[in-house]
């Protein structure tokens, strides 16, 4: 189906495809180690993310895990209090990519030309590509009263997301910048005990219905808090590779969706 950019994103607001536009955010992305734009989705939009998400949620694969800052298996090496142990629990639902209607303006905004040469630019990224499996592109994820995302890092290097319906009140997004150093091997476990232990002061990013937002959470632990409510929190999840032709793992895939394909 074909989509017009300007009936899903206020490019008034947001002229994707200027360069000191782009240039402006790369900055503040790079500075930030996040870039949040508020109204990035039309109205109308948003009205229809809405609506499908509403009328699919029952096809959601709902999950309660308990799991470790770092998302891997526990490590008997360290005490069973140390951070590497230490577990926290993450309660949604999910969506994946093929069960979202094709006429949703979801996939007309992950396929624009013009939405990826943005993201690039301001990633840093020379290309982004699709997942090759069916169900990892374009996410949907619910959390009702209750549920939260536990404390973690990102294996990824950044995240995309739009905030589709926030609650009407938790379901906040905390985060502590630059706790670790994944890529030099300084994991800084002491600062990582701090955050879990509630001694480091967390920011908070605001997002209301239609916000865009790009995070970088490989060396940045964030957690979403509980949903207080009956007003579930929808969020999009819209994942990129730098490469062409990659799935996520079948682990992941069993764990997010309970299907590999």
């Amino acid at each position: 189906m074909n989509f017009e950019l300007d009936k899903i994103v206020n490019l008034d607001k947001y002229p994707l495809m200027d360069q000191d536009f782009q240039q402006k955010c790369h900055a503040h992305f790079k500075s930030e180690g996040s870039l949040v734009l508020p109204n990035f989705l039309n109205q109308k939009a948003i009205d229809a993310i809405q609506h499908e998400s509403a009328q699919n949620k029952e096809l959601a694969y709902f999950t309660n895990d308990h799991h470790n800052i770092y998302l891997t298996p526990l490590d008997s090496e360290h005490p069973q209090d140390h951070p590497h142990n230490r577990l926290v629990l993450s309660s949604k639902g999910c969506l994946a990519t093929d069960q979202i209607p094709n006429s949703s303006p979801l996939f007309g905004l992950y396929n624009a030309d013009e939405f990826r040469g943005f993201l690039s630019k301001v990633l840093d990224e020379k290309t982004l590509h699709e997942y090759a499996d069916p169900l990892s592109s374009i996410n949907l994820n619910y959390a009702d009263d209750g549920q939260e995302l536990g404390w973690h890092y990102d294996n990824s290097s950044f995240a995309i997301t739009l905030m589709i319906q926030a609650p009407d009140q938790g379901g906040e997004f905390e985060y502590v910048k630059d706790v670790r150093n994944a890529d030099s091997g300084e994991m800084n476990f002491a600062a990582s005990e701090k955050v879990l232990n509630g001694e480091t002061p967390a920011k908070t990013l605001e997002m209301d219905d239609g916000t865009l937002v790009l995070f970088a959470g490989r060396n940045s632990m964030h957690r979403v808090t509980p949903v207080v409510g009956d007003k579930t929190r929808i969020l999009v999840v819209l994942a990129y590779n730098s490469e062409p032709g990659i799935s996520l793992s079948e682990l992941a895939r069993m764990t997010f969706f309970g299907r590999l394909n």
